[in-house]
């Protein structure tokens, strides 16, 4: 179940004004459609991958993680459950996105936020993931919401 590569890495900001106006003015990183998740957040492109900007109070970073991409999905579900790794900071640990693709949060023994990130729900067997859900039934998914997508393939 080796990772095939980082997808995104994850940051807190206090103004998320201030910060997506940093990282187009400084790095020319282009904002692109981002999922609801309850609280502001924008998604950057950052060439093939992407910085997620989340805006939090300064002192809270229970929501920064990274996350990867992964060969086998269900192998890592199924030892980082049983391990008792999986993480709720999201509000549930494993997800569909409207897009159709997943992600899993879970910790790693430093403490830090760990998302694993699979391109298709529907080559995963949802009956033996009994935290499913569809982050559409917490956070109404609108907009440029049903737009926003994990996996870019390029500009």
């Amino acid at each position: 179940m080796p990772a095939t590569g980082l997808n995104h890495l994850s940051i807190p900001t206090s103004n998320l004004e201030k910060s997506v106006a940093f990282y187009r003015e400084y790095f020319q990183m282009e904002p692109i459609p981002t999922y609801n998740f309850g609280f502001r957040t924008q998604y950057m492109r950052c060439g093939n991958q992407q910085v997620h900007v989340f805006e939090l109070p300064e002192t809270e970073t229970r929501y920064q993680h990274f996350a990867m991409n992964v060969d086998d999905f269900m192998a890592v579900y199924e030892k980082a459950s049983k391990a008792g790794l999986l993480d709720t900071t999201f509000g549930n640990p494993v997800n569909e996105m409207p897009d159709g693709s997943v992600q899993m949060y879970l910790r790693d023994p430093g403490g830090n936020l760990v998302e694993v990130d699979w391109p298709d729900a529907r080559t995963l067997d949802q009956t033996k993931i009994p935290e499913w859900k569809k982050l559409s039934e917490r956070h109404e998914q609108v907009g440029e919401n049903l737009q926003a997508t994990l996996y870019h393939t390029g500009r």
